[in-house]
């Protein structure tokens, strides 16, 4: 990307109405575009941070034998009628609409039902199983406050799979699976050493769910960790019967806060028992399906990776994050030259983002801190003179001058 041709423009102050760091960042830096409350608008370079976010989760549920489809985001009422949960009474985020021909649709705010209802063609003899599908989809919800900027909206990327198998034990290989891989999801993301899986409420389905919470000051959950960060609890399940059974003193809990990037529920017969989806088994036998659900908010994840590495200056993305790998910012007749042949001779590679505008110095070096790409490569008529340009990790602040051959070597 040339930032002379790319019509989206830094802002020294974001939009007055909106709190939350990562969405002011976001904005400012063009990234995002505030629609409205709870709803944003990606634009180029948040779309590319978006995308390197989803190719990590890919590969890491493709490698556990995951396959991904794409459902639809009109929901037919008949599958929620069916497991109690189409009526505002029953779930309370629904965002509705109606037919001009009558009757009204909903959009997806998870997918449970219209998965579990598609499998019904494809499931038939315990040969079948296990499945485990996945999507990368938009969900709706109707939040009563949206607010956290991209922690918390109306409209998001939410990353939502679904396993089925022909019991419990077949479940559990598969749920220490999705642990593992979420585990490597993020760390390839830069937040696992601040990613704990937490023991949350299980709800109807089972004693505890599972939860990823990123330890952050402004997450909206209160865990706690024991003494050795080998329990992680939140605060909804810390009773005393769950201490007793984990062996913990409530007095070497430590309190933090959280915000939840992922989960993993088990799921047992709840959709599976209502709409019909059964199999038969070795003996001839109908049974019904087992079924897990694990989820990661992908614009979530986004807006943590912000509040986790934003600094004073602007935005800090770690590489496998960021929208490109290398700000070039151009300077001097013979520096944009420079950049520019370098910039044209890499372009297949698509690391680089070329500031090539005609615009101050300064400006170019404060955006620069802004955008937080993760290394600045100064390219200017003084360092060219000496056969060098001036790399800067965006992160550690280290700067480093070394020959403009050796650079584009490591290109």
């Amino acid at each position: 990307m040339r930032l002379s041709k790319t019509f989206v423009k830094t802002l020294r102050e974001a939009p007055k109405d909106e709190t939350a760091k990562n969405a002011q960042l976001l904005i400012r830096a063009g990234y995002i575009h505030k629609e409205m409350a709870g709803v944003y608008s990606y634009l180029p370079l948040g779309l590319r941070v978006i995308e390197n976010i989803k190719k990590v989760v890919r590969e890491e549920l493709n490698r556990i034998g995951a396959e991904e489809l794409q459902l639809t985001v009109l929901q037919n009422p008949k599958p929620w009628e069916l497991s109690g949960r189409w009526t505002a009474n029953e779930m309370d985020i629904w965002f509705k609409t109606e037919l001009s021909s009558g009757g009204e649709l909903g959009l997806g705010p998870t997918h449970e039902e219209p998965v579990t209802n598609l499998l019904k063609e494809y499931i038939k003899s315990y040969r079948d199983l296990p499945v485990l599908v996945y999507q990368i989809q938009t969900k709706f919800r109707n939040e009563l406050r949206a607010k956290s900027g991209i922690l918390r909206t109306r409209e998001f990327l939410m990353k939502d799979m679904y396993s089925f198998t022909t019991d419990e034990e077949e479940h559990k290989k598969i749920y220490r699976a999705v642990e593992e891989a979420y585990g490597r999801i993020y760390d390839r993301l830069g937040i696992g050493e601040d990613t704990f899986e937490t023991f949350a409420s299980g709800g109807i389905f089972s004693k505890y769910s599972h939860e990823f919470q990123t330890v952050l000051p402004v997450g909206e959950d209160e865990i706690y960790f024991n003494k050795d960060k080998s329990i992680v609890l939140n605060k909804e399940v810390l009773e005393p019967e769950v201490l007793e059974e984990f062996g913990i003193d409530e007095n070497e809990l430590e309190k933090t806060n959280g915000a939840e990037v992922g989960n993993i529920f088990t799921l047992k017969y709840k959709y599976s028992e209502p709409l019909g989806l059964k199999f038969q088994d070795k003996e001839g036998k109908q049974e019904t399906v087992f079924m897990g659900c694990y989820g990661i908010g992908v614009s979530r994840v986004l807006g943590v990776v912000v509040e986790k590495y934003a600094d004073e200056n602007g935005l800090v993305f770690p590489e496998e994050v960021a929208p490109y790998k290398y700000h070039f910012v151009a300077v001097g007749e013979r520096g944009l030259a420079k950049a520019s042949e370098i910039y044209e001779r890499n372009r297949e590679k698509d690391e680089i983002l070329l500031d090539d505008r005609d615009v101050r110095f300064g400006e170019k070096m404060k955006d620069s801190e802004l955008l937080g790409i993760p290394y600045r490569v100064l390219i200017s008529d003084r360092l060219l003179e000496q056969g060098n340009v001036e790399v800067t990790n965006r992160r550690s602040g280290k700067i480093e001058t070394i020959s403009i051959d050796k650079f584009v070597a490591s290109l």
